[in-house]
């Protein structure tokens, strides 16, 4: 189901992860109102998809807590920031599932692209400070395309 309320829905959440993607950037924070908002809109984006309660929404909370839990990990390991970890987590809270997995495996490339990168950056620079990766940058360029693929360019025969 396809309406206009989704697009709208769907170009807010990509103008959030370009919000989230500027300010990791720029400071290296992503900040809590931007995930709060994000989670809270999901309920409106869960109406606007015909979402039913169960078991749909009951999927979404799981693979959201599942994500936490696992993210949390990445976190006290030092791996991720904590705006990453909420930032992945309401990101589960709007994906279908696959969706999501899609989303953690480009992630996963696209961070190991950016830290690579970075470290080669910090070395040539000879930058004496720990590496901080901006690891919002790699969630909001492997969402981006997977809710574009799927709520924009739907092609119709």
């Amino acid at each position: 189901m396809q309406t206009p309320l989704i697009g709208i829905l769907a170009g807010g959440l990509i103008a959030a992860l370009l919000y989230a993607t500027w300010t990791d950037i720029r400071a290296r924070i992503i900040p809590n109102p931007l995930n709060a908002g994000i989670a809270l809109s999901a309920p409106l984006w869960w109406w606007a998809c015909g979402v039913a309660p169960w078991p749909g929404i009951a999927i979404q909370l799981a693979v959201a807590a599942v994500a936490l839990l696992i993210f949390m990990g990445a976190f006290a390991m030092g791996a991720m920031g904590g705006g990453d970890v909420k930032l992945i987590t309401v990101l589960a809270l709007w994906l279908a599932p696959l969706d999501f997995m899609k989303v953690i495996v480009w992630m996963s490339i696209g961070g190991g692209i950016l830290t690579v990168a970075m470290l080669v950056w910090h070395k040539a620079r000879k930058i004496e400070t720990p590496l901080e990766i901006p690891y919002g940058v790699a969630i909001a360029l492997a969402a981006i395309p997977v809710l574009a693929e799927r709520y924009f360019y739907q092609f119709t025969a």
